[in-house]
């Protein structure tokens, strides 16, 4: 079997190494971002050398549905097209490459949470259970039948960069088995059941910001959820941003006399803010121009 991968991103470089190592396939391209188009992906990962290993050519396209795309592609007779860690839609001559062998990745448990930014969602959601999923991909936004499917626990302290990594454990003890069932023509689809269906929708990195009216637990969530390798959850103390890159809930007992948004606690190592729900959230690691914690008694914002 012939197999196109296109991705830019860890997935990408693990559904890679599958490829590359099994039986029965033939690991013809591999269609990736150009190194100037890297910052549309926060995860972008160089494969040159992973693809230089694999003695496979890597092509850097910036959109797989446009006319030069099509040709390149069709030029390399896919068999199956592995569409793993790439954020655009697949049009209808893409999918045409390879009629119905066009296979993906979701870091979800199709038909819950099809669309963007599954992984923060999965976080922000306080869902206890999550999956990942390999499927066919077809007209519609993660529709398609699925092939492999795989569920485990979400914690409790999750955090984007510890879920991120456990989909990446799963993806890759998913494929080995996929693709020797692809090349045996022994992998049976299972159309997916909308009545279950759930959508996620895009996430940008200004939808971090943190509320401090809200809860102390739905800071901390923010904070878990929108970090590395994301751009993270912030919170601007005038005109300067400053993100939050770890945090804990904690009570306040002494500081009920504080506003909303206001540092309540400071040591040379942490800062504490005073959230809606009369709870704080500590800060013990956070980036801003400067290395020291916000002043005490400063009010962060927005509210």
């Amino acid at each position: 079997m012939r197999a196109v991968l296109v991705g830019a991103v860890e997935s990408t470089r693990i559904a890679l190494h599958a490829l590359a190592e099994s039986l029965g396939w033939d690991l013809a391209g591999v269609v990736t971002l150009p190194p100037a188009l890297a910052g549309r992906h926060s995860d972008f990962v160089d494969l040159s050398a992973d693809a230089a290993v694999a003695g496979c050519p890597l092509l850097p396209l910036a959109n797989t549905n446009a006319d030069e795309a099509i040709d390149a592609i069709a030029a390399l007779s896919p068999d199956y097209l592995f569409v793993i860690g790439w954020s655009q839609l697949c049009g209808e001559r893409f999918r045409a490459l390879a009629p119905g062998r066009v296979v993906g990745y979701h870091p979800a448990p199709l038909p819950r949470l099809r669309g963007r930014g599954v992984i923060p969602w999965t976080i922000l959601l306080d869902e206890p259970i999550t999956a990942g999923t390999l499927f066919l991909i077809d007209e519609g936004t993660d529709t398609g039948p699925l092939l492999a499917q795989r569920f485990f626990h979400v914690a409790p302290d999750e955090t984007a960069a510890t879920l991120y990594d456990r989909h990446m454990v799963t993806l890759a003890a998913m494929l080995p088995g996929l693709l020797s069932a692809l090349a045996m023509g022994a992998a049976v689809p299972e159309p997916q059941d909308p009545r279950f269906a759930t959508w996620a929708a895009r996430r940008r990195p200004e939808d971090g910001a943190i509320n401090w009216s809200g809860s102390a637990a739905a800071a901390w969530r923010m904070v878990r959820a929108c970090g590395d390798p994301y751009p993270g959850a912030f919170t601007m103390l005038g005109e300067e941003r400053i993100v939050l890159a770890s945090a804990q809930p904690v009570e306040l007992a002494g500081h009920r006399a504080a506003l909303i948004g206001q540092i309540v606690e400071r040591s040379a190592d942490s800062f504490t803010v005073r959230c809606g729900d009369g709870r704080g959230l500590r800060v013990d690691a956070w980036r801003r121009e400067r290395p020291q914690p916000p002043p005490l008694h400063a009010q962060l914002g927005p509210s």
